[in-house]
């Protein structure tokens, strides 16, 4: 058969399907269910006109094209021809049609002819960069058996580079009948309506970019210290930002936003999910919508809605050139990435991308395929240790590594993608391709180490290359500084390094992300402000956000815009004093979220992941206030610190040993009485601890091969609610000390620089931390 017979025969069967729709067919002891052909609550759920109409209009030719590389890709195709070629996995399916969409809407559907391992491709010459386009996967409806095929529903490209319009829910985007009267039988009634005018299309791009300017700042971990930021939330409010480019990539390469960057010293910007997302249709029904983003559909295209130049393709471009930007200024770009789930949900779900395309192979499913398996909250999980999902999530990263330019990933709820069949595995393919992926391997690679099945929780079982979420640091600072640290054991850890939870494997200091705050959660200055969530503006009633806040309001819940009584407002700064000193000079990668180095609120809302407004936004107008002044000041001078010495920044975990003749440890612990710590004091109740950290042989030498050293430093921690005498440490661990921080002081804007001798009693102030340099 000719080709041209070829195409006439799939376009043909094409045609029946749309015109006749097959019966569904039942699995297992489940009664078949019919397609649904009339009115439910008086909606039509077939136009059968407009799909004939569709079906029939003019198609330019389709050429075999290749199955390689996945997606639409824009090139020169047999002759020197320009046009596209398209190639999507769908194993199972009976037939593929890719649909072009002009200016007006009008689409033309054209069958991809050529099947090679379950890949249909095809390749249309004369479609160009600008093309808006999706796919309709024809194939058994049959949901019993996992089989969600359904030809009405217009799907996203997996691979789509760009993507333009935004996804609203109605009920036409739904595979089975949203709206049917018997709900627990709804996913299996297909609605055989067309979504196409309903959804967004995805968009051909041309790779035009070049690189060859661009350099990597390629920050040895040891050195990072990360900021994670939502790019909308950043620079909606900021003032020195052009209206028209707030909220945008544009707008977070200004240099107004960079500038505050470098300020502050940090190395990296972590920015919350920049991949094309979908909001909920519970939060659209509440006229709310996903701020955070953690909601993907389009793991290849920087989401459409923070593109300042356009949505045709204008935000690839936008997003590389803020890439080079923040480049340029030093600061690598981490992507925080969800490739757990998808926006598509559990059974009852929209159709919009992968349930369409092969709901059994991309999808983890239950023994009753009808059903999904979730170890993700949100209603589906990817099946990463299938080899096609693999592809899947390999080839995004590659991309956004090799062509969009990024640094890293952090990988939210990353013990889901670690699953083999159900247990999560340390062996399992998805770590291991990863391992041995030449590109992959050398980027900075973040887990957040759980999941919310059985056996989820992974903090410190992820194999060396990977670093993670540590929330045992988080969880011991915030109980120390509130008073509910029954001892000082788990601080001790966290301050140093962690080592009962990395020092394995070749694993190093830096495999913790140390933080006490993130996107989740309360802000740092809540953290301080309040005891309870206040998310009353989510509409969920209360039951969204986490209960276990470890959180301690100083006596008064609530943070009026007026301010409460004077000490109290006293004592909630000097505890964000203490909260970012503790951070910044523990072992580790610490992580600051954006807006807690100058007083940040969300009102005590705890998880403000549907507040796109000022609740969620930061307020730049904060900086006004000397008081919020200082603590950014406090903040920039403790990175500062922090980068100019090594002691702070180690490469590897202290020994506790002895390191020369005179005796002295690499790292030492002390009570206020001037003595090392014992075991007992270590089981002991307290609230105060010393850490004395020697910068005299650091293990570890420079790019020249010279031995590291450093100051050596005292640090003092008291949480207690009176002060404390303290009696500093002498011979031989030092005959004097400077008093290079003092956080109990509200002026920061200058070190204290005052001198004292070893053995010398100092008074620290009720929850303050102290930091001195040792004068030999």
């Amino acid at each position: 058969m000719s080709s041209a017979a070829e195409q006439e025969a799939v376009d043909a069967a094409a045609m029946e399907a749309v015109e006749a729709g097959d019966a569904v067919r039942g699995g297992g002891a489940a009664p078949p269910v019919p397609h649904v052909n009339g009115r439910v609550n008086g909606a039509v759920i077939q136009d059968r006109e407009s799909a004939l109409r569709a079906a029939t209009r003019s198609r330019p030719p389709v050429w075999p094209g290749s199955s390689h590389p996945l997606g639409a890709r824009f090139r020169t195709g047999p002759d020197g021809t320009a046009g596209t070629n398209f190639a999507l996995w769908a194993q199972g399916a009976e037939a593929v049609e890719v649909c072009l969409f002009d200016a007006d809407g009008a689409e033309t559907r054209c069958a991809l002819s050529e099947l090679t391992h379950e890949i249909w491709h095809g390749f249309l010459p004369g479609v160009f960069p600008g093309q808006r386009y999706g796919f309709r996967v024809h194939g058994r409806w049959d949901p019993w058996t996992g089989a969600r095929f359904n030809p009405a529903k217009l799907l996203l490209d997996p691979y789509a580079r760009a993507v333009d319009g935004d996804f609203a829910l109605p009920p036409e985007v739904y595979g089975h009948v949203r709206d049917w009267p018997q709900q627990y039988i709804a996913d299996t009634v297909r609605d055989d309506r067309d979504s196409a005018p309903h959804v967004p299309k995805g968009v051909v791009v041309h790779d035009d970019d070049d690189w060859a300017d661009d350099v990597r700042p390629k920050t040895p971990w040891a050195d990072s210290v990360i900021y994670e930021l939502h790019v909308r939330g950043f620079t909606m409010r900021h003032p020195g930002i052009p209206e028209e480019l707030r909220g945008t990539y544009a707008g977070l390469a200004h240099p107004a936003a960079i500038e505050h960057l470098t300020r502050l010293g940090v190395t990296a910007v972590e920015l919350l999910p920049v991949h094309q997302f979908a909001h909920e249709d519970h939060l659209l029904r509440r006229g709310l919508r996903n701020y955070w983003g953690y909601n993907s559909i389009g793991y290849f295209a920087p989401h459409a809605g923070y593109s300042s130049s356009g949505t045709a393709g204008q935000q690839v471009g936008e997003f590389k050139r803020m890439v080079k930007a923040l480049h340029a200024a030093g600061i690598e770009v981490i992507l925080d990435v969800v490739y757990n789930h998808t926006a598509e949900a559990g059974e009852l779900g929209p159709t919009l991308s992968l349930r369409g395309t092969d709901n059994r192979g991309y999808y983890r499913l239950q023994s009753d395929q009808r059903r999904y398996a979730d170890y993700t909250g949100c209603g589906n999980t990817l099946h990463a240790g299938r080899p096609q999902v693999l592809r899947l999530i390999t080839d995004s990263l590659r991309y956004w590594v090799t062509e969009m330019g990024v640094d890293g990933f952090r990988f939210d709820l990353a013990a889901a993608l670690a699953r083999s069949m159900h247990d999560v595995d340390m062996l399992s393919p998805f770590l291991a391709v990863i391992a041995q992926d030449p590109v992959l391997r050398r980027v900075k690679l973040i887990a957040e180490p759980w999941d919310v099945g059985s056996g989820g929780y992974q903090v410190g079982a992820f194999p060396p290359l990977w670093t993670e979420w540590n929330d045992r640091y988080r969880d011991a600072v915030r109980d120390f500084w509130r008073g509910a640290l029954p001892d000082v054991r788990d601080l001790g850890y966290r301050l140093s390094g962690s080592s009962d939870l990395y020092a394995w494997g070749g694993r190093r200091p830096y495999a913790s992300v140390n933080f006490v705050t993130a996107h989740d959660g309360f802000t740092l200055r809540d953290l301080v402000s309040y005891e309870r969530k206040h998310n009353e503006a989510n509409g969920e009633a209360g039951r969204d956000g986490t209960n276990d806040n470890r959180s301690w309001n100083c006596g008064v819940e609530g943070d009026p815009p007026g301010g409460t009584d004077a000490r109290i407002g006293a004592l909630r700064r000097r505890q964000l004093r203490n909260l970012l000193t503790t951070l910044l000079l523990s072992t580790g990668v610490p992580m600051l979220v954006a807006g807690d180095e100058f007083g940040r609120t969300q009102g005590g809302n705890n998880n403000a992941y549907c507040q796109d407004n000022e609740t969620g936004w930061v307020d730049w107008s904060l900086l006004e206030d000397p008081a919020w002044r200082d603590l950014f000041a406090l903040a920039a001078r403790l990175v500062a610190l922090r980068q100019a010495h090594p002691v702070l920044r180690r490469r590897a975990f202290f020994s506790g040993r002895p390191q020369g003749a005179d005796g002295l440890r690499d790292l030492a612990w002390f009570t206020p009485a001037g003595a090392e710590m014992t075991e007992r004091d270590w089981y002991a109740p307290a609230a105060a601890l010393g850490m004395y950290l020697s910068g005299r042989d650091i293990p570890g030498r420079d790019e020249r091969g010279r031995q590291v050293s450093d100051d050596s430093f005292l640090a003092l921690l008291h949480a207690g609610d009176r002060p404390v005498e303290w009696v500093l440490p002498g011979a031989p661990w030092a005959a004097g000390y400077e008093l290079v921080l003092d956080t109990a002081r509200e002026d920061q804007s200058a070190p204290p620089r005052t001198r004292h001798r070893g053995g010398e009693t100092l008074t620290v102030p009720a929850r303050s931390v102290l930091l001195l340099r040792v004068a030999l």
